[in-house]
């Protein structure tokens, strides 16, 4: 314990001293915060997405002009199951669901975005306030009922937090230890501490202590600017996502060890974690929704660590699942722990060739 305290003290005051690592780290991440969050916080979107459930005459029988209007105002799709579309209305998958009963429409529609919920009554009133004025000289044939589910759909900045927070402990995780022992192993820090009476396990517990602890530090600073900034709001169970994070990033030190196993140079080593990192963080909805993605590219995301570690903050952060959600994703990210870590384990090499 003593030397697993040494070494990580001495590997701390290394990280805190790189102002270079600290930009890359802290910084960097931010000025994508800032970027996106500035660029979509007041931005809504032109088309709603309608589910209709069942028939709905109304909608269905509407005159020439205001079909297209309805068209150009809704992306309509169909639906046979109404707790399907509530749910899929919950988790801000569709903006709406209406369902027709008689002469009667209730519309489910969700309340977190109230810009884009104001956007869905009007319409979809107005709609109704059009057949109603057809069969004018008559009592108002069709009533309105909205249905304000429990939702927990998501703004913008809702949604770009945890991927960008992602992003950042990926990056910051394969980048450190892919530098760190390329790094170790050329200047020949690795070969004194070999010789040092000094355990493996107490050199690994070190650099895993103090990964975490940037992680931490990451994840304080990150969501504090995005809630004091942005107006993030946290569900319940957004405490789900520092074990969530934990084990995001040891899964990205299992992929920057590979790196830095297979590489010979700092240079060679930060590329290989670049592109790893960057194309894995728009393939894993760090920077858009996988949901307007092509159903081939959502399929191949589901191989990338960071689309687990996305999807489960996510999840217990923003969309008020309950702690339970976070576990298939922790589960998935331990277990490509243990697969890379075991590869990269076997190509390890103390010393340069």
């Amino acid at each position: 314990m003593t030397s697993m305290a040494t070494l990580s003290l001495a590997m701390w005051r290394g990280f805190i001293r790189d102002k270079m690592a600290l930009f890359f780290i802290i910084l960097f991440p931010l000025m994508f915060l800032f970027l996106f969050g500035g660029i979509f916080s007041d931005q809504g979107q032109s088309r709603s997405t309608l589910v209709e459930v069942g028939e709905v005459p109304l909608l269905s029988e509407l005159p020439g002009g205001a079909k297209e209007a309805f068209e150009d105002a809704f992306d309509v799709q169909k639906s046979a199951d109404l707790d399907a579309a509530i749910d899929e209305v919950r988790s801000g998958d569709v903006d709406a669901a209406v369902e027709q009963h008689g002469d009667d429409l209730v519309l489910h529609f969700s309340r977190a975005d109230q810009v884009k919920a104001a956007t869905v009554l009007g319409t979809v009133s107005s709609f109704v306030d059009g057949a109603n004025v057809a069969a004018s000289g008559q009592p108002p044939t069709y009533t309105l009922t909205p249905d304000q589910v429990e939702d927990d759909s998501l703004e913008s900045i809702q949604y770009l937090a945890p991927g960008l927070l992602g992003w950042a402990i990926a990056m910051s995780a394969t980048f450190g230890a892919a530098l760190t022992l390329v790094q170790w192993r050329t200047t020949k820090l690795l070969r004194r501490l070999r010789l040092a009476p000094v355990s493996t396990g107490a050199i690994v517990a070190a650099r895993v202590f103090v990964s975490l602890a940037i992680a931490a530090v990451q994840m304080v600073i990150f969501v504090g600017i995005a809630m004091a900034v942005f107006d993030l709001k946290l569900t319940d169970a957004w405490w789900m996502s520092v074990p969530l994070v934990a084990a995001g990033t040891l899964s990205f030190m299992a992929i920057g060890l590979l790196a830095g196993s297979v590489s010979k140079t700092a240079e060679g080593a930060s590329g290989i974690a670049n592109l790893i990192v960057l194309p894995m963080a728009f393939l894993s909805g760090s920077f858009i929704p996988l949901d307007v993605a092509p159903g081939w590219l959502q399929t191949v995301s589901t191989v990338f660590p960071l689309r687990y570690l996305n999807e489960g903050m996510l999840d217990v952060m923003v969309r008020g699942e309950g702690p339970a959600a976070a576990a298939v994703p922790i589960a998935v990210l331990l277990a490509f722990t243990l697969v890379i870590g075991a590869i990269a384990t076997w190509m390890f090499r103390w010393e340069a060739d």
